[in-house]
């Protein structure tokens, strides 16, 4: 009877000790920044939710930084402030992948573990890239317009110059009306990340008549498909095609209304949260020295790509993303 009281002892002991250890695993010490543009959008307000509730679960401090609004220099300074702080882990969308690169080089060689996510950086040393498949939603896009257009008319593009996921994303709206030589693509308008521009811009697109008449709107980002559909309704206008690009609620209800054809989304929130726990992971069982070929590595420790998911929502399924959004809001 002594005996198996003593072995129910250790086994307490032994559990307890494991409890120790896996407390010591993480702590409030451990610091992750996520690093992008445009913060006061809802898009990145959703992936910095994901970030911030994987850092609670583990215990450890998230950190945000960068400007409210499209500034790719102002987002170099806020990455370089992540550097020296030397932080566990840092998560970036990179604004301007030509500008980071020799930052991001420096934070690898420093033993800073850094992944993008949702804009990449692929000629850097970053470990590797989490968000979506751009090329994935261009194709996606691409076919529900090419539908609604019947094969022919003119479009344009509302995109963020410089950016290596827009960019993505034209080439594969790109690969889908290749062999459509009945749609022209009649301008690619940078909005700079600024709906304004968005706006005075489609002002003047309606103006256009005759063989300029723009049948179709595709947005490239989040920003524009709002401030198109806010023209169109001023203006009565309702025989044009809007593709825009992310859920957020006033997209989704713009869509059950008619005024937006469909929207392609990603999956913002498990961007940041997956980011954060793959940095952490990262972090505790990293080599000494990083190194700079993991992309052409076959034994990498690290992928080269993790895709987050994309999906093409029109007005059968808008129900199904607004329900979506609030039940998260509740929990």
């Amino acid at each position: 009877m002594r005996n198996w009281s003593a072995r129910l002892v250790l086994a307490a002991l032994a559990v307890g000790a494991l409890s120790m250890m896996g407390c010591q695993g993480h702590s409030k010490r451990d610091v992750y920044y996520l690093i992008s543009n445009n913060l006061k959008l809802p898009y990145w307000t959703t992936v910095s939710q994901g970030f911030s509730k994987a850092a609670a679960e583990y215990g450890v401090t998230a950190r945000i930084d960068g400007p409210n609004t499209y500034d790719p220099q102002a987002e170099l300074l806020a990455f370089e402030r992540a550097v020296v702080n030397k932080p566990a882990g840092i998560l970036i969308s990179v604004a301007d992948a030509a500008l980071l690169r020799p930052e991001i080089n420096s934070a690898i060689e420093a033993g800073i573990p850094v992944i993008t996510v949702d804009s990449d950086a692929p000629t850097s040393s970053r470990l590797y890239f989490i968000g979506t498949n751009n090329l994935e939603v261009g194709h996606l896009g691409g076919q529900r317009l090419l539908d609604k257009l019947h094969g022919k008319g003119n479009v344009v593009f509302y995109t963020i110059a410089g950016q290596p996921n827009l960019e993505e994303r034209l080439k594969g709206y790109n690969d889908i009306l290749a062999s459509h030589l009945a749609i022209k693509v009649m301008d690619i308008f940078d909005t700079k990340g600024d709906p304004g521009r968005a706006f005075d811009q489609t002002e003047q697109y309606l103006g256009r008549t005759g063989a300029e008449k723009i049948d179709a709107f595709v947005c490239l980002e989040s920003s524009s498909g709002k401030a198109i559909a806010e023209v169109l309704k001023r203006k009565n206008v309702t025989d044009r095609v809007v593709v825009a690009m992310d859920v957020d609620p006033d997209t989704l209800n713009l869509i059950k209304e008619g005024t937006l054809e469909a929207t392609v989304t990603q999956k913002p929130f498990t961007m940041g949260y997956v980011g954060l726990k793959a940095l952490d992971e990262i972090h505790h069982n990293h080599p000494k020295a990083f190194r700079s070929n993991y992309a052409v590595d076959s034994f990498s420790e690290y992928p080269a790509f993790v895709d987050t998911g994309t999906a093409l929502v029109d007005k059968f399924n808008a129900d199904l993303y607004l329900a979506s959004a609030a039940q998260a809001v509740q929990q």
